[in-house]
């Protein structure tokens, strides 16, 4: 199995920067084989159909990203994700048809643009989306997944949110990758048999689907925050609640995640996450990034 990162550009090291060119060089030295860098599309709420590709991870600095990812010998997939200030992507749905039509025009449109730049950069893998439950049932899908395969040659996926929206899409056939995000509730720090069944479930319930389909199996999101607490509520932010450092059991949990995706026959597992700047994380974070701490280990396999 492969492990590797989704990784987030940072603000303070922008791809192309040495400190970012400095931060690749430490992944690659953990151990990771492929990166997912993410291009972050923009709506104002979820009910806004009027999404623009936005300005973080724009085109150039994604080609910039990318040429890093290729130097220092990581498989490169592009996975954009569509960012809702105060909500998350799964929640954009419309009540109008009208809307759908604008909103899936406009995704379809960044979406090529985002195409583009990961054919000329070199990406071996091309997400079409990630976590859009409300939307993933629609119809429109079927006909842009077409045109992002004729604009891309590379591998194409979907990242699903958890087993439960995996298994109600019907376009895994146009695609090469099954994958979802994993981030369902473990139980206490104590209760390892709970964080295995867990987990199981999830990476059984993928490899049955991908098998069923005759497609590869990915864990395009697995992770937590390295902070006390933090099983109960894999997904939580580290603005959703304070709590103290416990790099211990990020490491923990990730450990047993990848036994698991190991043992279900999983072919690549993406932690999220790592950031451009070489100093993120450490052991007082208290977010999700495994950087500069135990969990970064994890990464060089067995």
């Amino acid at each position: 199995m492969k492990t590797g990162v989704n990784m987030i550009e940072t603000a303070s090291a922008h791809f192309g920067s040495g400190a970012a060119r400095a931060s690749f060089e430490r992944l690659a030295r953990a151990g990771a084989r492929v990166v997912a860098l993410v291009p972050f599309f923009w709506q104002s709420h979820p009910g806004d159909p009027a999404l623009v590709r936005g300005a973080a991870l724009p085109a150039e600095r994604l080609r910039l990203g990318m040429a890093e990812a290729a130097r220092v010998g990581l498989e490169i997939v592009v996975k954009p994700h569509v960012w809702v200030p105060g909500n998350w992507a799964g929640s954009i749905a419309f009540d109008r048809e009208e809307a759908w039509r604008q909103w899936f025009a406009a995704y379809e449109r960044a979406l090529l643009d985002c195409a583009d730049t990961a054919r000329e950069g070199g990406a071996q893998v091309l997400s079409v989306g990630t976590e859009l439950a409300q939307t993933s049932a629609r119809a429109e899908w079927h006909d842009m997944i077409a045109r992002v395969r004729e604009a891309f040659p590379g591998r194409l996926m979907y990242v699903a949110h958890n087993a439960q929206e995996a298994q109600r899409i019907g376009f895994w056939d146009r695609l090469d990758i099954v994958a979802l995000s994993a981030y369902p509730a473990l139980g206490r720090p104590t209760q390892r048999q709970a964080w295995r069944r867990a987990m199981t479930a999830q990476v059984g319930a993928l490899r049955s689907l991908a098998e069923r389909h005759g497609k590869a199996a990915w864990l395009g999101e697995i992770g937590l925050r390295s902070a006390e607490g933090a099983t109960a509520r894999p997904w939580e932010s580290a603005e959703e609640r304070a709590a103290a450092p416990d790099p211990a059991l990020q490491r923990d949990v990730l450990r047993l995640w990848l036994d698991v995706a190991r043992g279900g026959g999983i072919e690549t597992a993406l932690v999220w996450r790592w950031l451009s700047d070489p100093a993120g994380g450490g052991p007082a974070d208290t977010d999700f990034t495994i950087q500069n701490k135990p969990a970064q280990g994890l990464l060089a396999g067995r």
